[in-house]
């Protein structure tokens, strides 16, 4: 597993490996669960759709968790830790340095431009009274702009819906078989930026799912078969200043 140390001073987190392949009918959850110290049943996820809705998962809620369709999920709850799917994707975890908050979003280039990385920073802000500021992000492995081909459609859905032109040169590059390559990583690292976080207190495992098939899952090298990886956060009391 991977972790990202300026996170882990935060909020316990990781982000798996190709080692478990966590279907979502895979006993393997149990384990995850454990190494985060909490019960199995505590393990939040949710329906992955390629948007930016979001899931609010309260601390003291009774009720069982019934896997909402979502593709961010935020959370204040230390008995409980949240979590998000990947294989090519980018994983985003997010804490909050001075409240009981964290946040994971899971960002394709469909989330990324309908903006799921700014969605997590305003659910914190707006349900926890997190500051953009106090937050700490992760951003893990994910498809690079190596690997990143795209066909122009791609380009366009990111024009529409609204990200400027220096954006989008800044984000795609033409690749050797002239077709679009996206950065998907810049992508989210700017919009977290523009969502107020703090460019210092943002970082990228900057390790290509494609390029490293051999330790991390990739559906861009596996189709059908491949595993998905998880990356997952647990948050923790932080004493008011």
């Amino acid at each position: 597993m991977v972790r990202c140390r300026p996170l882990r001073d935060v909020a316990d987190h990781f982000f798996t490996t190709r080692n478990l392949s966590l279907h979502l009918d895979d006993p393997a959850w149990a384990s995850v669960a454990h190494e985060l110290g909490v019960e199995t049943a505590r393990l939040l996820l949710v329906r992955q759709v390629h948007r930016a809705e979001v899931a609010v998962a309260r601390a003291g809620r009774e009720s069982t968790w019934l896997r909402p369709e979502a593709d961010v999920i935020v959370s204040d709850d230390p008995a409980s830790a949240i979590g998000v799917r990947v294989a090519d994707c980018a994983p985003i975890l997010l804490a909050d340095c001075r409240r009981c908050a964290v946040g994971a979003a899971h960002a394709g280039w469909r989330g990324t431009v309908r903006r799921a990385a700014t969605a997590a920073v305003r659910a914190m802000q707006n349900t926890f009274g997190s500051a953009p500021a106090d937050l700490v992000a992760a951003i893990g492995p994910c498809l690079g702009r190596c690997c990143g081909e795209v066909g122009p459609e791609v380009v366009q859905a990111f024009r529409e819906a609204g990200h400027g032109e220096d954006a989008l040169r800044r984000w795609f590059e033409t690749g050797p078989s002239g077709r679009p390559h996206l950065d998907l990583a810049r992508a989210n690292r700017e919009q977290l930026e523009e969502a107020g976080v703090v460019a210092a207190q943002i970082y990228v495992a900057g390790l290509c799912t494609k390029s490293y098939a051999e330790v991390l899952h990739s559906y861009r090298t596996d189709k059908e078969n491949a595993g998905r990886m998880v990356a997952v956060i647990r948050s923790q009391k932080h004493p008011e200043p």
